[in-house]
């Protein structure tokens, strides 16, 4: 990461102070950026839960935070084997952290610029759609769609917006003439 990079030229020993700093003042409960494997997924799961049983967060809260953590996991994870001829460092990234009296989870990771349009496009619609629009869009999907090894025909996201019952902010960073960096953040809110 290039914050983390930048943190520690400027003071090799400091930059640890800062990171905690950093998260502390952003409310970050879980920060990862690499590789993500099946076993590193598990992890980080298993992390957020124990985090979450300390706060004493309700039952129908927590299940909300893991369904929408393991759609963005394996969105991540879809794209991973995708990348392999990125020569940037191309370790994407996972946070969970609280703000306003919502859960937050934010990702991000290499996609080629040629998915680009299409993922914009189908995460633009999602956000125009109400809640039973949300609904009536993800029966339209599992009826009219074939499911692969790769994924689900953009279910995943359709149910991260049914999930979080909010709208999912996105953007895309060009990097070169082959990929971006795809930014993801939804908000699940502890007041449901």
């Amino acid at each position: 990461m290039a914050l983390i990079q930048y943190l520690f030229k400027q003071n090799p020993m400091k930059y640890i102070y800062d990171i905690q700093q950093l998260m502390s003042n952003k409310n970050l409960m879980l920060v990862y950026e690499g590789e993500f494997t099946q076993e590193i997924t598990k992890s980080v799961l298993s992390m957020t839960e124990r985090n979450l049983e300390s706060v004493g967060e309700e039952n129908n809260i927590k299940r909300k935070v893991f369904n929408v953590m393991v759609e963005c996991l394996q969105n991540i994870c879809k794209h991973a084997d995708s990348n392999e001829n990125i020569t940037e460092d191309k370790g994407a990234v996972f946070m969970i952290g609280r703000e306003d009296g919502n859960y937050v989870i934010t990702s991000g990771n290499f996609i080629g610029n040629d998915h680009v349009p299409k993922l914009k496009e189908k995460l633009t619609h999602i956000n125009s759609l109400d809640k039973e629009g949300l609904k009536s869009y993800y029966k339209e999907l599992i009826k009219n769609s074939e499911l692969s090894d790769k994924g689900g025909a953009g279910l995943g996201f359709v149910d991260i917006a049914r999930k979080s019952g909010s709208k999912l902010e996105f953007d895309f960073e060009r990097i070169n003439d082959q990929y971006s960096f795809f930014s993801f953040k939804t908000k699940i809110s502890k007041e449901d």
